[in-house]
């Protein structure tokens, strides 16, 4: 193969992300309710039947599956299914900027309105219970940072002889922040944390500008 027909092949393709048919894709929803007319944000925490984070606290979503037709419906299909809502019940939802992890997962983080909360009927079997906070909230406080250190550890039969520097290999040591909101008793950090401080930043800038 010519260099001529190499260019030929990649000439009309759309780039990607690379390896993403391998990664595993879910949706979640920053759920806002109004409540005395006042904007809230709704999260729920985890049933401690989970078998993955029991007990954490988390907006409404999941994988992606077949039956969805993009990120958008799974993002409105688990919420259905963990607040026992309808269609209906739920608005349009509007995306954020997705995450890709080095855990093989993209996520796809959406904001929606839920029109009647009254109906939620929470299914025990993944959510123990639901609360809300103020969005004025977040808007006032700025969440606290701390830093995690991630440290590589090849498995046993790593060609160590085939890099340059064999074992003492500088891996480096990688520095992930984590972000935390402290609200009454709850403490809400993580990928839901990073979402929701996200979202945040983007409302303060658009009220900016």
């Amino acid at each position: 193969m010519n260099i001529q027909e190499i260019f030929n092949q990649l000439h009309d393709r759309t780039p990607s992300l690379m390896g993403h048919e391998h990664f595993k894709e879910s949706s979640v929803i920053i759920p806002l309710i109004e409540i005395d007319g006042e904007t809230h944000i709704l999260f729920e925490v985890r049933s401690m039947q989970m078998r993955s984070q029991p007990g954490d606290i988390c907006f409404p979503g999941g994988r992606v599956d077949y039956t969805d037709k993009d990120p958008s419906h799974c993002a409105i299909r688990e919420t259905m299914e963990e607040l026992g809502l309808s269609e209906q019940d739920i608005t349009e939802p509007i995306p954020l900027d997705y995450i890709v992890n080095d855990l093989g997962r993209i996520i796809y983080p959406f904001v929606g309105r839920i029109i009647h909360p009254d109906k939620m009927t929470p299914n025990p079997a993944e959510v123990d219970h639901t609360f809300t906070v103020p969005l004025s909230f977040f808007l006032e406080t700025e969440p606290k940072r701390y830093k995690v250190h991630l440290q590589v550890k090849p498995e046993d039969n790593f060609p160590y002889h085939l890099i340059v520097g064999g074992e003492n290999y500088d891996w480096r040591i990688r520095h992930v922040e984590e972000l935390f909101y402290h609200y009454n008793d709850q403490a809400i950090w993580g990928l839901t944390a990073k979402i929701l401080t996200h979202f945040i930043e983007l409302i303060k800038t658009n009220e900016r500008s």
